[in-house]
């Protein structure tokens, strides 16, 4: 449900796991419980597991502008706390690509491959700075200006 967000969260630094589609309510909770995660959701449902009230974050919102400010507001989210640090698609902490990887370096486009670029160790995802980026990043300040 707001699997959008949790990608905003890592984009801002932030360790955020995604919850598998179709995984059971009480595997959730469980699964947050034991890793000492907050389970932020929109379903109000979940509230009524045993452990829910220390574990569950309910938050009232619609499109992702909405629900940042919302997670803003209730949890003190810093959204400029280590952006694109982390990878999009597995959350691991990404690494400095060095000028003598050139094998990584390769898989960049041409334009950016002598410039600064980041590896993700587990999924092998090669990031740099871009438009796209810097998009992110124009959204970003704006939620932690109106946080």
């Amino acid at each position: 449900m707001l699997k959008g967000l949790a990608r905003w969260l890592r984009a801002a630094g932030y360790d955020t796991e995604l919850a598998e589609d179709g995984e059971a309510d009480r595997c959730l909770i469980e699964r947050a419980r034991q890793s000492g995660r907050l389970l932020i959701t929109r379903d109000r449902k979940l509230l009524e597991f045993r452990h829910a009230a220390h574990t569950v974050h309910l938050i009232q919102c619609t499109g992702i502008d909405q629900c940042a400010l919302a997670l803003s507001h209730q949890l003190a989210i810093d959204w400029l706390y280590q952006p694109f640090s982390r990878c999009l698609l597995c959350n691991t902490p990404l690494l400095s690509v060095s000028p003598e990887q050139t094998t990584l370096r390769d898989r960049a486009p041409q334009d950016v491959r002598h410039g600064p670029l980041l590896c993700c160790p587990q999924c092998q995802r090669i990031y740099w700075t871009g438009s796209h980026v810097r998009r992110m990043q124009a959204r970003l300040d704006t939620w932690a200006q109106q946080a």
